[in-house]
């Protein structure tokens, strides 16, 4: 194979796996990013959900408590 040839092709060779390389770094912080914005969005629904009937009942029972 020509000397020139073959070079040309190594060089190739590195910057396609530097390429990889930089690809699955880049996924690996979407993927990540994804994951932590997900909980910080989901967990404070979940928390809501369970503690606003609490503080409903509380808030109407200090009501009720006026009233009477």
């Amino acid at each position: 194979m020509d000397p020139v040839l073959e070079a040309r092709l190594t060089t190739l060779e590195q910057k396609i796996d530097a390429v990889y390389v930089s690809t699955e770094k880049t996924r690996k912080y979407f993927m990540w990013t994804m994951i932590i914005s997900i909980v910080l969005f989901v967990l404070p629904l979940i928390g809501a959900a369970l503690l606003v009937p609490t503080f409903l009942s509380s808030y109407t029972s200090s009501i009720d408590a006026l009233t009477l």
